[in-house]
């Protein structure tokens, strides 16, 4: 079996309904993201993922990625790991792109990096650790995480550079499926929303 990496971002935060970019502050989780975490971890309970028995599950240790996992029901078999974590937005960390864009008109993350924070080739190494990690055995994974972590580690399980993350936008609590298609590296499932739906 071809190893498949399996991409939960984390349920609605107050943050991330404003748009603010959410890097390393540790903002909860709202009502409305605790119940797509479940959501979610019912859908993965059920065919065809049947509780993904086998599968080796990492996190990131920040609060809003480990309870959508909890809530999930995927808590007793995960790891933290810190390359899950989300970009540091350094001194754009809190704010809107509106506001960003006030004294920053043409800032784009994917190509400037985040000026005090973390650069694009930072983040990019950290997505590799990520796929080199999941490949590295014939089992699934599944990691919960963020937004622009999880679309650069899409981005770089196609081979692309991690500016391709900017055209794969990722809602919370989404479900992603990484794999093969005649040998080369595939998106088998992006941003599916469904169970948030029923």
């Amino acid at each position: 079996m071809a190893p498949r990496i399996l991409l939960a971002r984390h349920g609605q935060t107050e943050w991330s309904l404003s748009g603010q970019h959410t890097g390393r502050t540790d903002i909860p989780l709202l009502e409305e993201g605790r119940d797509g975490a479940r959501r979610l971890g019912r859908r993965l309970a059920s065919r065809p993922w049947d509780g993904l028995a086998g599968v080796e599950v990492r996190t990131s240790p920040l609060s809003r990625a480990k309870e959508t996992c909890e809530l999930a029901g995927f808590g007793d078999r995960a790891k933290e790991w810190d390359a899950l974590m989300e970009c540091d937005y350094g001194d754009y960390e809190g704010l809107t792109p509106e506001q960003i864009h006030r004294t920053a008109p043409d800032w784009v993350l994917w190509k400037d990096g985040a000026p005090g924070g973390e650069s694009r080739a930072e983040l990019s190494a950290r997505a590799d650790e990520v796929v080199e990690w999941a490949r590295s055995a014939d089992r699934d994974v599944l990691v919960f995480g963020h937004g622009h972590i999880l679309r650069t580690i899409g981005a770089r399980w196609l081979g692309e550079d991690m500016s391709f993350g900017a055209r794969i936008g990722l809602s919370p609590a989404s479900l992603s499926v990484l794999g093969w298609a005649y040998g080369r590296p595939s998106i088998e499932r992006w941003n599916d929303t469904g169970h948030l739906e029923v």
